[in-house]
């Protein structure tokens, strides 16, 4: 039997929209005054008050001083109490997230992939949300953006695959009819949105899974991989793993791992290659890097200004994580400053920085494509 609630989620959303603007600066976020103040009014608010995913945060707000953990709100997140997060966040990355309600459905999952390739994924679509969610760029939410900072192992990472499916949709198919060969990516030329939320879906989960393996996984080295070339490096190397587990674990239904192969290889190598101008973020790096490497490698041929895929491609992005995992592999008997220099070292030999500014330009290949598509 499910919680009570005689406020309909509407009505909660719009007040919180109403307390948004009421928030001082974020570097208050965390003062007790403040906290304090905040878990009265949503506790006092008839909108609010009722909803467990509200209380939780409230308890969490009134004793932050003491104790800076938002533990009753992880709880209820995890425990999946309910569809329901509510907190308060401050993401550099997300701008918009701040005092922020979702309500969200759970999209279901291969159980084959699930079994296999477990970490703590949820694939969701959103059903209501505030105006922090509603920006494009917040297409997932991770444990350390609330204002805690913090992420456990079992923290659950959320993903908004409607956004993801919006995205490929508004954004990659333009850029695949643009510059790749009309033999390149069959499958997911042909997907149809639901097919598309399906492979949303599966690289979600194998990227997630991926964080977590090798010699240099996340989240015990991040603060070793924040650096935005190697966050770009580290995404890279998550989705070149997730790639060669869809074309080599047979215990995978093929169809459906063929086409999250593809749509994997597509967004990373296109999409996110004409993101962040003027100055490529961290996603747009690795791209940089990804597109580097593979016509360095021969794993893509850049013919009249079309990209045809090489038969050995499957072949180059294993060679690819290959020479990743070597350079981690070091972790084990260098200190984490030298591997970290290390695989600098190797961003910077497929990407485009400079040291003068020590700031990473994009490929003018993926700029003009940009300009020309209005993308």
């Amino acid at each position: 039997m499910g919680v009570e609630r005689a406020v309909p989620v509407e009505r909660a959303v719009r007040e919180v929209d109403a307390l948004r603007g009421t928030l001082p600066a974020r570097q208050e976020f965390r003062d007790e005054r403040f906290l304090k103040n905040l878990a009265g009014t949503l506790l006092s608010s008839a909108e609010l008050r009722g909803r467990p995913a509200v209380q939780a945060f409230a308890d969490d707000a009134m004793a932050f001083a003491g104790d800076p953990r938002l533990v009753q709100t992880k709880l209820h997140v995890n425990r999946r109490v309910d569809n329901e997060i509510f907190s308060l966040f401050d993401a550099s990355y997300f701008p918009t997230l701040s005092l922020d309600l979702l309500t969200y459905r759970t999209l279901p999952t291969d159980d084959r992939l699930a079994e296999r390739y477990a970490s703590p994924t949820m694939p969701v679509a959103i059903e209501h949300r505030s105006a922090g969610f509603a920006a494009r760029p917040v297409v997932a939410l991770f444990p350390e953006n609330h204002i805690d900072g913090r992420q456990e192992s079992d923290d659950l990472i959320f993903y908004f695959i409607d956004k993801f499916v919006e995205r490929h949709l508004r954004l990659t198919r333009p850029l695949m009819d643009a510059v790749l060969a009309r033999d390149a990516l069959a499958q997911v030329r042909a997907a149809g949105p639901d097919d598309v939320e399906r492979a949303s879906a599966w690289w979600v989960r194998l990227h997630e899974y991926h964080h977590r393996q090798g010699d240099m996984p996340i989240p015990q080295y991040l603060p070793v991989k924040k650096y935005k070339p190697l966050a770009g490096l580290e995404e890279l190397r998550a989705d070149v793993s997730s790639m060669l587990v869809c074309l080599h674990d047979d215990g995978l239904p093929e169809q459906d791992a063929l086409l999250a192969y593809e749509y994997v290889l597509a967004e990373r190598l296109l999409r996110y290659a004409v993101e962040g101008v003027p100055r490529p973020n961290y996603d747009a790096i690795s791209s940089q890097l990804l597109f580097g490497y593979l016509v360095e490698a021969g794993g893509i041929r850049l013919r009249d200004g079309t990209i045809h895929l090489a038969p050995e491609l499957p072949a180059v992005l294993a060679a690819f994580l290959a020479e990743v995992q070597a350079i981690e592999r070091h972790i084990h008997t260098e200190p984490a400053d030298q591997v970290k220099q290390r695989l600098l070292e190797f961003t910077n030999r497929y990407t485009d920085f400079d040291p003068r500014t020590r700031e990473y330009r994009h490929i003018p290949y993926f700029a003009e494509i940009k300009q020309r598509l209005g993308v």
